[in-house]
């Protein structure tokens, strides 16, 4: 048996995952000590993979694995040293283990993995070879004394895991490495001809996993030398090994540059995606002649002049910055240049590459000391629910359940500050940890089976202290007593043997029964005094519409070419304001019918609103000018002291925001108008209206950007001001915000204006109005018709729509995002396009958003007039390799001709990529 390596593996943790030994065995294939996992996780269950996969298995670590079934967050907790660099590497091996073949049946299996409480990378086995091996990295400093990682169950497959391996990096090693900052592993390469597929420890030290390129034919020109590679002389952050530094890769003298092509999983959402490349260099030629080059990302240039110094390591990486929106347009591929200069008598050359992308540390873990102690109470009465994993109180969506956290102060880790465990069959004295959480406000230990005193600790923050209905004996702690007698703690003990010694009001219930009994009195009163407000309104609100207010017309009318209605027609018109179809902030729209039988609608400013109805003349002023099929329709207006209306052609479809929130239906004197409860809106119908919405020569936006003069911003564009006709036909409405404006279509407010969720952030933030402005508010709009979600929504908590989108493409795919009332039905293809569109419109800044001419453009190739045929949700197989990615081209180098010098790229000299399949850990 071969030695088992110790030298340089002090500090490793090798952790096979449902090993259903306890002691440790020595891995034949990798020659190290493997552990059994049961110290390091609570729950899960153990397999084995199935039979037909164990003969193929290269390690042991394949061929088990611990699956979690139960909960939605389960967690490893591995030692570290606190401030510690660690590489951290998951393996997943599904091996058909429950032999339900998950992941080549069709349906998504998917899963998420935290490194603490900040989300690292999604694990997508979809359609892949159930033998092959998916691998995760993730570099990061230990924030305390232990490192978890998790596994997070998003519903679609349950999470498993075959192997844990954590190997201790040196200080000084990725010096970008911080707090806030972690990487997620995509790719390391190292050059030259090599025999080893996969190269790691013991020849890298700290066990990381080097691909070999293996393209040694003409025009690549491998180099070799045996002369130590000189660290000394520059930072080496990155302790690549001796044996990698000693090989090269470059190309012919008669080609001038190389390209590294790397993509990335297809359900990334790579454009938020943020890039770290780092090059390692030694020149390891007794060529004489001066080797130089540049490089760059696209348009991007990196390093310029770079020229590597004989025998001497120089790694380079963008310091300070991680690399956005580096990816070609409509694909998951981004690639790096090395061009040679006009100086230079070389071609470039490389030793060894790695890839990275952030991974942010944003979210604050519980305070320790509450977590210490929240353990340590776990383990006193030893309780095991489920969700009582990882950290209590973080990321929120995953916190314990019968804890309360507080999270006011941003910048400080949160605090618990309830804890409720009433009827958790808790036995034995009250644990002292209890009384050691400094922020412990509210602490209900009521109807269990707890004996002895209340410990005696000073804990101020505690307001609220429910012992009521244990076994406790006392004595009660005189601090405690004096606290309750200042009404400083509500403290409860009835219902235990030490009220038989005692007379204090803590342990009876008739303080609280008369409390309960006043504040239900209180209540009740409250409700009636609001009945009696709302029904007076009410009443004024109906008597107010009968007074005549013909006394109250303006005399000086609107100089307009549209319509006037007097107080007295618009009563006539809707039956003295008999149909209310909605209600606003504005005011009342009511149902009306003219006199050549036409409905509208009616919107009317309520007598209280007539100070603040700033927006009314604006709109009347703008839908006088502007006339378009795709624009409500203006047929009047009212100007009285007392009452100022609008009068629009009626939609009886309502508008979209309702069609999109599953239909309505309103009550007119005619009886029941059904609009739209029948079925939700469908693919085709969604794109149609977005269509309507935008779609030139004769649509809304690009109308009034581009045709009106000067330009019109609407400035409110939302689904609620997107009307519908009978015919599903989009009719924009509501122009009270509308401004008009030349000036290079920019215009200065003094305030933003807007509906949130859909207000431009740098109109909100600059108050420069632009026609950008109803660019980004018509992302929004797309991305509602796509989920069916409002533009700000609670999943659990506050989340603004682009950023949900985003988070869910990033931890699954992007079918993960269509409302589920479309059944699957529709077509991938367009939805896909329509998703890129949408957040292309939503960028941050204007100047990188499209016009609405550009939006026209490509939603008339996305979206056609025409029905589409229609797609399922289910896509086709793709190839995939172990890395964890869906990309049959995950690194790819390309040269460049002689005669292209710093232009375009060019194919190698077989008219081929280059290509290569990985598979890990074999």
């Amino acid at each position: 048996m071969k030695p088992i390596h110790t030298l340089h593996c002090a500090g490793f943790i090798n952790i096979d995952c449902g090993w259903k030994n306890s002691s440790s065995y020595t891995d034949n294939a990798l020659n190290m000590q493997y552990s059994f996992d049961g110290g390091f996780v609570e729950g899960g269950l153990n397999h084995e993979i199935s039979p037909e996969f164990m003969v193929g298995a290269a390690n042991d670590q394949q061929k088990t694995l611990r699956s979690f079934p139960d909960g939605s967050r389960n967690c490893y907790t591995l030692p570290s040293t606190v401030g510690k660099k660690y590489l951290l590497r998951a393996m997943f091996t599904y091996g058909n283990y429950d032999r339900l073949n998950k992941t080549l049946d069709g349906s998504m299996f998917l899963f998420g993995l935290h490194i603490g409480v900040n989300f690292w990378q999604a694990v997508n086995l979809t359609n892949m070879d159930p033998s092959l091996t998916v691998f995760k990295e993730v570099l990061s400093i230990a924030p305390g004394n232990s490192v978890s990682v998790c596994l997070i169950n998003f519903g679609s497959g349950t999470p498993f895991v075959s192997a844990l391996e954590l190997r201790p990096l040196e200080d000084g090693m990725y010096p970008f490495l911080s707090s806030s900052v972690s990487v997620s592993y995509l790719r390391r390469i190292r050059f030259g001809n090599n025999t080893d597929f996969i190269t790691r420890y013991p020849t890298d030290n700290y066990d990381r996993f080097w691909e070999s390129w293996d393209f040694t034919l003409y025009p690549w020109i491998s180099l070799s030398t045996n002369t130590t590679v000189d660290r000394q002389q520059s930072i080496d952050g990155f302790q690549v090994p001796q044996v990698i530094l000693q090989k090269a890769t470059t190309i012919d003298t008669n080609y001038s540059f190389m390209r590294i092509t790397v993509s990335v999983d297809p359900n990334l959402d790579v454009r938020s995606l943020e890039l770290l490349p780092i090059f390692h260099f030694a020149e390891i030629t007794s060529d004489s002649a001066k080797r130089k080059f540049d490089i760059s990302s696209g348009s991007d240039l990196l390093f310029q002049d770079v020229s590597p110094l004989p025998m001497r390591v120089d790694s380079m990486y963008p310091t300070n910055r991680f690399l956005t929106n580096r990816f070609l347009s409509g694909t998951n591929l981004t690639y790096f240049s090395l061009d040679k200069t006009a100086s230079s008598a070389l071609p470039p050359l490389i030793n060894a590459f790695e890839m990275y992308s952030l991974v942010r540390m944003d979210e604050l873990s519980t305070d320790s000391n509450d977590v210490y102690y929240m353990k340590q109470i776990k383990m006193h009465y030893n309780l095991t629910r489920i969700s009582w994993n990882g950290d209590p109180c973080s990321p929120r969506e995953y916190s314990w359940e019968d804890l309360t956290c507080d999270y006011s102060k941003s910048n400080q880790n949160p605090r618990i500050v309830t804890v409720n465990l009433s009827t958790s069959k808790l036995a034995g004295g009250i644990a002292v940890s209890f009384m050691n959480m400094v922020s412990l406000e509210n602490l209900d230990l009521s109807h269990n089976n707890l004996t002895g005193a209340i410990p005696d600790y000073q804990l101020n923050s505690l307001k609220v202290l429910n012992l009521s209905n244990n076994q406790l004996t006392g004595p009660i702690p005189d601090y405690i007593l004096q606290r309750s007698n200042a009404g400083l703690l509500d403290l409860r003990l009835e219902g235990n043997p030490l009220c038989s010694k005692v007379k204090g009001a803590y342990c009876s219930n008739k303080k609280r029964n008369i409390l309960t009994a006043v504040i239900v009195s209180v209540v009740l009163v409250s409700i009636l005094v609001v009945i009696c407000i709302l029904w007076k309104l009410y009443c004024k609100g109906k008597s107010g519409y009968r007074e005549d207010y013909a006394m109250y017309e303006e005399e000086t009318p609107l100089h307009i070419d549209i319509k006037r209605f007097t107080y007295a027609e618009l009563k006539l018109i809707t039956n003295n304001f008999q149909s209310i179809i909605g209600k606003g902030g504005f005011g009342i729209v009511y149902h009306g019918i003219l006199d050549n039988g036409n409905e509208v609608a009616v919107k009317v400013l309520m007598e209280t609103s007539l100070a603040e109805s700033t927006d009314f003349l604006p709109e009347v002023q703008t839908l006088s000018k502007v006339h378009h099929k795709n624009l409500v329709t203006l047929e009047g207006y009212c100007q009285n002291k007392k009452c100022l209306a609008l009068v629009y052609d009626f939609m009886p479809r309502g508008n979209l925001q309702q069609l999109l929130r599953g239909g309505f239906s309103l009550t007119f004197l005619s009886g029941i108008v059904d609009l739209g409860n029948d079925d939700s809106l469908n693919w085709e119908q969604r794109t149609h209206i977005a269509l309507d919405a935008a779609q030139g020569p004769y649509f809304r936006l690009e109308y009034l950007h581009e045709s009106c003069t000067p330009s019109i911003v609407h400035r409110d564009v939302k689904t609620p001001n997107i009307l519908l006709d009978k015919n599903l036909v989009g009719i924009i409405s509501d122009f009270g915000l509308s401004r008009a404006f030349n000036d290079a279509h920019t215009h200065i407010s003094t305030v933003a204006a807007g509906t949130v969720g859909y207000l431009d952030p740098e109109y909100h933030a600059t108050f420069q109005l632009t026609v950008k402005t109803d660019v980004y508010s018509f992302g929004i709009v797309l991305l509602e018709i796509i989920t069916g979600r409002p533009p700000v929504c609670m999943d659990p908590q506050t989340v603004h729509l682009p950023n949900w989108v985003r988070q869910k493409i990033a931890k699954g795919s992007i079918h993960d995002i269509v409302d589920k009332r479309l059944l699957d039905q529709y077509d991938v293809n367009a939805l896909q396009g329509v998703v890129d569109l949408a957040m292309n419109c939503v960028e941050s800044a204007a100047i990188d958003r499209p016009t609405m001419t550009e939006v026209v453009s490509r939603l008339k190739v996305l979206l056609p007039a025409v029905p589409s045929k229609k797609q399922s949700v289910s896509a086709s197989p793709q190839c995939r390799n172990s890395m964890g990615t869906e990309i049959p081209r995950q690194f790819q180098l390309m040269i460049g001709g002689g005669n292209n010098e710093g232009g375009s790229p060019q194919p190698d000299y077989t008219g081929r990529m280059s290509e290569m399949s990985l598979l890990s850990g074999r």
